[in-house]
């Protein structure tokens, strides 16, 4: 499986798509610098049972890489059945199930490594420049366990919940009906209406993992046969 994984990576120029990540996070970074001031005024000091400042570290790369993860799934998978180079793949004496999921796990890998790294880099750049900038960055804790497992958690749990819009495209035959289905999900777990949100609502979230299981289920399901006649 890892090779198969890492013939992914390959295949798809994963290089590409390391310099788009870096990019992401240096703009995001520069978005929530420029926005400190605001962000830590008396008015908004906390949101979401948390500071200001994390919270919107928070939003901004779950944003940023939910539609990443949409993007990567309907060039990774969708795309290879667009234009049929999958059918090639499964040619290979692998089990084609083997060969799905591994696309799965590339995805799904990159981006919760890049979704760790995205935030752990804009946390540490809003740290180093606090004294330069007046802020209150007391939410970003890197010495306490529970700053890194909710972390770890929380990018596992929203690359995941984009996985979703697979087998939206996949059903549509569609690459852009999996990034359109990236945004609508980005949208619904990250936006709000007014005050209503639901942002960090727990049970919404749990609902959602269940729906992505589901999701990455059925995009494996019968795919020995699904091209058959």
């Amino acid at each position: 499986m890892l090779k198969l994984i890492r013939l992914e990576w390959k295949k798809n120029r994963i290089g590409k798509y390391i310099c788009k990540a870096v990019i992401m996070t240096a703009i995001i970074t520069l978005m929530i610098a420029a926005m400190a001031g605001e962000l830590e005024s008396v008015e908004t000091m906390t949101a979401y049972g948390t500071s200001m400042m994390t919270a919107s570290v928070n939003l901004f790369v779950n944003m940023a890489y939910i539609i990443m993860t949409g993007v990567m799934l309907s060039i990774f998978i969708v795309g290879a059945y667009e234009k049929k180079t999958i059918h090639l793949m499964f040619s290979y004496p692998i089990s084609r199930k083997k060969i799905l999921a591994s696309k799965m796990l590339a995805v799904w890998i990159f981006n919760v490594a890049a979704m760790i790294a995205s935030k752990t880099f804009v946390c540490a750049v809003l740290l180093l420049v606090r004294p330069l900038l007046g802020i209150d960055a007391a939410g970003i804790a890197f010495g306490a366990p529970d700053f890194w497992l909710d972390m770890v958690l929380g990018s596992a749990a929203m690359v995941s919940i984009s996985y979703i819009a697979l087998p939206v495209g996949l059903l549509m035959k569609s690459s852009k009906a999996t990034i359109v289905a990236a945004v609508v999900i980005t949208f619904m777990t990250q936006g709000n209406i007014g005050s209503a949100t639901l942002v960090n609502n727990v049970p919404f979230y749990g609902m959602l993992l269940v729906i992505a299981a589901w999701a990455a289920f059925l995009s494996v399901h019968r795919v020995e046969v699904r091209d058959l006649p």
